[in-house]
């Protein structure tokens, strides 16, 4: 029998590989120290839909977690516990569950007092959500409102502030390499440039690593905005110069052209974070990169693959570093949680495990420093001053 509490466990966002690591690490550690263990499924949506009635079917909202259950799913990718982008401070009406919508007929309503009632209901104790810092920005109002929290950092952008590494980030570093090492084929086959789109709402990490690495010739973030003809003219320089006649580019889905400050969406609609869905830019280049090649090329148009790698990069089991430190993640997370020590985002600093105030989440962004890492009159990185760095170069200095 548990006799210390109960210890609830989500993910909420996109899927990455490394959550269900995480996930077993934290319930094999606190079944061991004498927790009981309660997953929370779909996010923040299970606190939300929860029925407080010991009869109802609440098998979609949480589960309990066994040593059986985590072992099982902890060699996989994705999340066995599911995910939501639900955020229960500004759920549409149209998302309140139907036990509610007489109480909660606003617009946009707040569904606070009801996580925490459901919280309540559960017995949990301590709540750890998995998630990038829209997740975990409302886990820190719930750490406002009294909500014992230890937040785990997991997003492929790695661009959670506070921390160096994010789970879901070396396996999409790692692809991001692997797919655009094996579409080389086919834009050397062709003699044609390779334009890749790759995840990167607002930081640059996923297109400037992999480049850094090699895998690509240029990189286009979101950091600074790109000039085309620039871009156009230093492609046919690289293909030039290439034996097989091609030249490949990362551009991250929310780089921006110059003159251009909007990014390029699918369309119009807003998820409950505020944030449209990112994508085309890739498109664009490509376009106008076969338009202009003609003007740095003698006159010959040089055609395009283009391809967008979106959940390529996320699916499938995570690679070492994301079996590894959502393993070292999750056992930080319950030696504070038996320290007492709540409030606390983990984190992993200059090559060392740590933890910061959760705070950290909503005080600022986390982007590539340009001065130290991109060349903006090259459009790539810069390949200098490593001594001492971390791992993955870029730190999350805060």
């Amino acid at each position: 029998m548990a006799t210390k509490g109960t210890i609830g466990i989500l993910t909420g966002g996109g899927d990455v590989p490394g959550l269900n690591p995480a996930i077993r690490a934290v319930t094999i550690r606190a079944l061991r120290e004498g927790y009981r263990v309660v997953g929370i499924r779909r996010g923040w949506a299970g606190l939300v839909d929860l029925v407080r009635d010991e009869k109802a079917d609440n098998s979609s909202c949480f589960m309990e977690l066994t040593q059986n259950v985590v072992n099982r799913a902890g060699r996989t990718g994705g999340t066995f516990l599911h995910t939501s982008r639900t955020r229960p401070s500004h759920l549409p009406h149209t998302n309140v569950p139907p036990h509610l919508r007489d109480t909660y007929t606003e617009t946009i309503n707040d569904m606070t007092p009801e996580v925490l009632k459901n919280l309540e209901f559960l017995g949990i104790d301590v709540l750890i959500p998995i998630g990038g810092d829209d997740t975990l920005s409302y886990g820190q109002r719930l750490h406002e409102e009294g909500v014992n929290v230890v937040a785990i950092p997991k997003t492929m952008d790695n661009d959670v502030p506070g921390t160096d590494y994010c789970i879901g980030f070396s396996t999409c570093v790692t692809r991001t390499i692997e797919m655009t090492h094996a579409l080389r084929t086919c834009a050397g086959s062709h003699e044609r440039f390779l334009v890749l789109e790759v995840f990167g709402r607002y930081a640059g990490f996923t297109a400037l690593l992999p480049t850094m690495a090699g895998a690509a010739d240029r990189c286009l973030i979101p950091e600074h905005p790109f000039d085309i003809e620039l871009l156009t003219q230093l492609m046919v320089e690289d293909r030039n110069r290439h034996p097989s006649h091609y030249a490949v580019v990362l551009i991250s889905e929310g780089a921006t052209m110059t003159h251009h400050d909007d990014m390029s969406f699918e369309g119009e609609e807003v998820d409950q974070y505020g944030h449209k869905k990112l994508g085309g830019i890739g498109d664009q280049v490509a376009q106008q990169l076969k338009d202009l090649s003609p003007k740095y090329n003698q006159g010959r148009r040089i055609n395009v693959v283009n391809q967008r790698l979106g959940y390529l990069v996320r699916c499938g089991d995570p690679d070492a570093l994301d079996s590894i430190v959502p393993m070292a993640f999750g056992n930080i997370a319950l030696d504070l949680v038996m320290q007492k020590n709540y409030g606390r985002l983990i984190s992993l600093h200059n090559g060392c495990y740590d933890s910061v105030p959760i705070e950290v989440v909503t005080g600022q962004k986390k982007l590539v420093d340009i001065d130290k890492h991109y060349q903006i009159d090259r459009l790539r990185p810069i390949y200098e001053t490593f001594l001492r760095q971390p791992l993955f170069i870029m730190t999350g200095d805060y």
